[in-house]
């Protein structure tokens, strides 16, 4: 058996580092909760390369005292608390003590400060824990940590780190969340030498929403307040018709703390029940606060998950406020504008009216024309004997002008009630139909002399150009008789619902199928046996779909895997993404909600198959027919042979596509067997 021995202090310090120190984001929030406590009213961050470069995070708090430099950075060292009861009423961001500490063993930290009152500030250089001499030296007042080479005597953490888009994301992300959770404090982020993020600092929550995470998710906030005993809680929440694809845009906080707390979320989606369409998620900013003796925020190495003393005081308290303010807005997304009616100032032509209106207006139209009929009739036959009385009756062209050109529908053109061209061959002239007694008697026509006959030619004999060729039988294939194409053993009763098919099969039994998850397995299964990338569309209009830093870091990240799945995705700066192209059977309304699901599935799918499996699911689901939808004969009939043949038996998400019901279960039901 191997013997116990003590770590030495420089494991034991790396081992401490492993539990604060995840990655880049990790060291931001603990310096940044550090200047919080210090009661700066600006921070700025500052990080290069996604934090692995470069980290300096600079105040305008207290400062340090030039004698504590080297105690900050001991492990347990801290400024928050005194005694062992201190632990049950913590109302600060840092109390351990440990973060200086397990930041400095990781990398290599400079520290400069100087407090109010001092006339000069004070340095300090650590390397690998280990630190130098303190010195005097000019400083703003506040604090200032630079991080450099993070990670940089630990390869085993090293190799682990992502790329430095997603750490930058992910910084980004925590900065978000920092500037929502102290709207009272300007925070400015720079990502490799630009301004990503820049809060107002004016203690107005809806500033700082609209700073952090962009204007569209801002104008579709509605305002909420409210309190359960001790619980307060105030904040943001979404319309109900603006529901999220993920929960990716709720951010709760607790007494100034930003937390990930299951409970919350099931309080606020609680309160959204029979409001928000299914599938959808609201989004909110809610701060909770309540006294510090009920919460217990020492339950996790990185502090984003406490214990609550009451869990159902502050479950109704969210549930309720959000409640409320729903139904005071009652489903507040303003209506649509009308459509008004074409306005036709000249009423002439381009008139719109319905079947009755026109039946009731077209009938008494009807007479007047009847009448100009009867009248250009009898106008005409008259005129029409006229010619035929001055006309000479020799000749079958003679006999053929008196009769007036007919018509594609048997009727004279409009020409002849008009004005008809003089000399128009088969129509009279314009003097005959407006003044027949004065037409001119036509002349006779002189005798022509016929010119004299050539003499015939000798006849040839017939001679065959082409010789007569010896038939021969041509071996034509049989005579194929097409078998009758043998009918389905079910047929479709119908569909209820617009959703489920009702199908009986010839063994007496009713099928119910559930057609958009048939249609997606369908789907499934074609992108999952496709050898070539789907086809495209691409967009005439771009779409910019705001997901939140992570979220659109995260798609970046993956853009060939989405690339392989027919989106065409590039940054659009503060976590929006431009989408160029989509799938071709997609609805290119759907996407927005689409990449918002995409990355929720790439964020839970830890190997690449997992992941490419999650996609599958979510363009499956995005292309097949939904509930609701009417659709074709033909359309049905396809989904229920599958069903029926059994090549479609679940839904890609494991539901049932079909329930079968035999003769007997239906008896059954209605107490006949």
């Amino acid at each position: 058996m191997p013997h116990i021995e003590q770590l030495a202090p420089h494991v034991a310090d790396l081992i401490a580092a492993g539990e604060v120190v995840e990655r880049p984001a990790s060291v931001v929030k603990e310096l940044v909760e550090n200047a919080i406590d210090a009661g700066a009213t600006a921070v700025v961050v500052e990080i290069r390369r996604g934090g692995m470069g470069l980290i300096r995070v600079t105040d305008n708090g207290c400062g340090i005292a030039p004698a504590e430099l080297p105690t900050a950075f001991l492990r347990h060292a801290t400024s928050k608390m005194r005694s062992a009861a201190d632990l049950g009423k913590i109302g600060t961001l840092g109390f351990r003590g440990e973060a200086l500490a397990a930041i400095s063993a990781v990398s290599r930290v400079d520290i400069l400060t100087r407090q109010k009152a001092a006339r000069s500030g004070a340095a300090l250089h650590l390397e690998g824990g280990v630190p130098g001499a303190v010195e005097e030296e000019g400083a703003p007042e506040g604090t200032t940590i630079t991080v450099r080479d993070l990670f940089y005597n630990t390869p085993a953490r090293l190799k682990f780190m992502k790329k430095d888009s997603a750490e930058t994301a992910a910084v980004a992300g925590l900065m978000q969340h920092l500037a929502l959770s102290h709207p009272d404090i300007s925070f400015k982020f720079i990502k490799d030498g630009a301004d990503a993020l820049h809060t107002p600092g004016d203690g107005k929550l809806e500033s700082a929403i609209y700073a952090a995470m962009g204007r569209d998710f801002a104008k579709s906030l509605l305002p909420v307040q409210g309190r359960g005993g001790d619980v307060a809680v105030s904040g943001f929440v979404t319309q109900p018709l603006l529901g999220r694809g993920s929960r990716s845009m709720q951010v709760f906080f607790v007494n100034g703390r930003f937390i990930k707390s299951q409970l919350l979320t099931a309080a606020l989606e609680e309160g959204y029940r029979n409001q928000i369409m299914k599938g959808k998620f609201p989004g909110c900013v809610l701060s909770v606060t309540l006294p510090v003796e009920a919460v217990d925020v020492n339950v996790h190495p990185a502090k984003t998950q406490v214990k609550f003393a009451r869990e159902k005081e502050v479950f109704d308290a969210v549930y309720h406020t959000v409640m409320d303010c729903l139904d005071a807005k009652g489903a507040p997304v303003s209506a649509p504008k009308q459509v008004q009616q074409a306005v036709n100032p000249r009423n002439d032509f381009f008139q719109t009216m319905d079947a009755k209106t026109y039946r009731e207006e077209a009938k008494p139209a009807a007479k007047p024309q009847q009448a100009a009929r009867a009248v250009w009739s009898t106008e005409w036959k008259s005129a029409a004997r006229v010619a035929d009385s001055v006309q000479p009756k020799s000749g079958y062209a003679a006999a053929q002008s008196a009769k007036p050109a007919m018509g594609a529908l048997g009727k004279p053109p409009a020409s002849v009630t008009q004005k008809p061209a003089m000399g128009a061959i088969g129509s009279a002239p314009a003097s005959v139909i407006s003044r027949p007694a004065e037409v001119p008697v036509a002349p006779k026509a002189e005798p022509v002399t016929k010119p004299a006959p050539e003499p015939a030619k000798p006849e040839r004999p017939f001679v065959p150009a082409i010789p007569a060729m010896r038939q021969e039988t041509l071996d034509l294939p049989e005579q194929q008789t097409i078998e009758p194409v043998k009918e389905a053993p079910w047929r479709i009763a119908g569909e209820v619902l617009h959703t489920y098919i009702i199908c009986e099969s010839e063994d007496g039994c009713v099928w119910l199928v559930d057609k958009h998850a048939a249609h997606e397995r369908i789907n499934f299964d074609r992108l999952k046996a496709a050898q070539e990338p789907p086809m495209r569309q691409t967009l005439l209009r771009p779409v910019a779909v705001e997901l939140g830093r992570e979220d659109g870091a995260l798609l970046l990240e993956n853009a060939p895997l989405l690339e392989q799945f027919g989106f065409a995705c590039e940054d659009f700066g503060d976590g929006a993404v431009l989408v160029r192209e989509v799938p071709a059977d997609m609805d290119a309304e759907d996407t927005a909600a689409t990449l918002e699901e995409l990355a929720e599935k790439l964020r839970s799918g830890r190997s690449l198959d997992e992941k490419r499996e999650n996609l599958l699911h979510t363009m499956a689901c995005k292309a097949a027919i939904k509930g609701g939808w009417t659709s074709d004969r033909k359309e049905l009939e396809v989904l229920v042979e599958k069903v029926q043949s059994g090549e479609v038996r679940f839904c890609p998400h494991g539901r049932p596509v079909a329930v079968r019901l035999t003769k007997y279960e239906l008896e059954k039901m209605f107490k006949r067997a």
